[in-house]
């Protein structure tokens, strides 16, 4: 995990006068300084700090005015900072408890835990609603991922900017099926204004990319690893024609295994006008019947649709290969950026995890790293204090 964190300090400085009355209903401009009060402070370095309580003039009501990076809790920003960086960093509740009170701060684990769910409640953007006021792109990236929550699978979404990799929505899902899908890729699409989705070769992707009305690539590293694994499997069984069928069908084991050998090649080369190739190979296996109910489908048949699904799907597995965006944007083929961000922003932090108790947490402190994460590229980091003040 890459995180540059800059977290809240605390600086017991001359405080400014305030501007305006704390109180809604007033308005107040004008304050007198009644008293500068003591305050106990659990923090690294200062152990107490001094408030100023000044009275409005205007509806006479008294408020406190505190020191940069210190609130009307006993904890300081900096440490409840601190506190969250540590746990977004693996450790546990009770961890990050102990690691202070070796700093010299006293701080419960319950403690802890809120700090880090009242920051993550805070994240701008990252929600499905939100997401139209945060980034706009023509590449959509798409991908599911799951984890534990109460012992149940919980299925997360998450989406990015294919081009940048930017982090742009994490959502729990209710199921894993085309109309939550659809539901949830949808409005996410239209707020970012993509015109097209890059994901894995699942099909529910397909299904929603064509319902949406947006161009779709699939990501040419997951076919690749899915056609070899087949070949794998296929090419002892037509080395002997094992059931028979390519010969029924008037084929042969040497025909077979030099077009499973030439569609390893073509996924490796993937260009637009090999199509024609995939479909010779389809037509080649047509006349292998599909199995009867009760029976297992034969070779020639498992052929006729694996050559078939390849040749389906190279219009949108070639797709990158000359789309551009609006200002000349390109795509690599593949769906890395997605799975970037799961590995870091999600389970990255889970695989020292035996699940989460609340669903809401699950996606709050994924939502919390990629805040995180979105701030790799620049010189000031992500800033925690404007999520705790």
């Amino acid at each position: 995990m890459r995180l540059r964190i800059m977290l809240p300090k605390a600086n017991p400085a001359p405080i400014a006068v305030p501007s305006t009355c704390p109180y809604t209903d007033c308005g107040g401009r004008k304050f007198h300084l009644r008293k500068e009060v003591a305050k106990p402070l659990r923090d690294t370095v200062y152990h107490e700090v001094q408030a100023h309580r000044y009275q409005c003039l205007r509806c006479k009501r008294t408020f406190r005015v505190y020191p940069e990076g210190t609130t009307s809790a006993q904890t300081s920003q900096r440490v409840k900072g601190l506190a969250v960086m540590l746990y977004l960093l693996g450790l546990s509740y009770g961890a990050v408890s102990l690691a202070l009170e070796g700093l010299g701060v006293c701080l419960c684990k319950s403690r802890v835990y809120d700090a880090v769910q009242e920051a993550a409640k805070r994240i701008p953007g990252l929600k499905r609603d939100q997401v139209e006021a945060f980034v706009k792109t023509p590449a959509l990236g798409g991908d599911l991922t799951s984890v534990k929550c109460k012992g149940e699978w919980l299925p997360l979404g998450i989406t990015v900017d294919a081009i940048s990799g930017l982090a742009l929505t994490i959502d729990a899902l209710p199921a894993e099926d085309i109309k939550a899908l659809q539901e949830w890729i949808e409005p996410i699409a239209k707020s970012v204004g993509a015109n097209i989705l890059v994901s894995d070769d699942a099909d529910g992707f397909k299904t929603v990319a064509d319902s949406v009305g947006v161009q779709h690539q699939v990501c040419k590293a997951h076919v690749l690893r899915n056609t070899e694994t087949l070949i794998e499997r296929y090419q002892p069984l037509v080395a002997k024609d094992a059931d028979g069928s390519l010969q029924t069908i008037g084929g042969s084991s040497e025909q077979a295994a030099a077009d499973l050998t030439r569609l390893g090649e073509l996924v490796k080369s993937r260009q637009r006008e090999q199509a024609a190739e995939l479909e010779a190979m389809h037509r080649r296996y047509l006349q292998a019947s599909p199995p009867q109910e009760g029976e297992h489908q034969s070779l020639a048949y498992r052929l006729r649709l694996l050559f078939l699904d390849r040749w389906n799907l190279w219009h949108r597995l070639t797709r990158y290969r000359k789309w551009k965006g609006p200002k000349g944007e390109t795509l690599d083929g593949t769906n890395n950026a997605c799975e970037r961000a799961i590995g870091w922003w999600i389970k990255e932090r889970y695989r020292t995890m035996r699940g989460y108790k609340v669903p809401e947490n699950a996606v709050r402190v994924s939502r919390l790293l990629a805040w995180c994460g979105n701030f790799l590229n620049t010189e000031d980091g992500a800033i925690l204090a404007g999520l705790l003040q």
